[in-house]
């Protein structure tokens, strides 16, 4: 079952600046399909052969991040002190993505059941 719609407003309003604040995260730059502004989302930013897997949080694709960057087709990623082109991205499942992460990397809740995949830009 996803967390509430609830939380992830709180978290979007909150713990999110406090972590752009912190600089420690990868950060995800995408563009608002209806306003045209610019939002940058800290998310968990795996790596995999030809770009990077991120987990949909809150179990479930109704994230604003996320209809962001599907309506758009790219995003740009800060990770490492790299920034990145990332395109094509696409809603993976569960087993596709436990699959597609690096080994050691820490499993999802239990609710998470939808990725994203991106692909990095030649």
């Amino acid at each position: 079952m996803p967390l509430p719609r609830w939380l992830a407003q709180i978290n979007k309003r909150t713990f999110n600046k406090m972590e752009l604040k912190r600089g420690k995260r990868p950060v995800l730059t995408h563009v608002g399909r209806s306003s045209g502004k610019t939002y940058r989302t800290p998310l968990d930013a795996h790596p995999v052969e030809g770009g990077f897997i991120f987990i949909v949080n809150y179990g479930t694709s109704k994230s604003d991040w996320v209809k962001n960057i599907l309506a758009s087709g790219k995003a740009d990623l800060r990770v490492g002190g790299n920034n990145l082109e990332l395109v094509s991205p696409r809603l993976i499942s569960k087993d596709e993505a436990l699959q597609r992460l690096p080994e050691g990397t820490k499993p999802p809740p239990g609710f998470v059941t939808e990725f994203i995949q991106m692909d990095t830009k030649p």
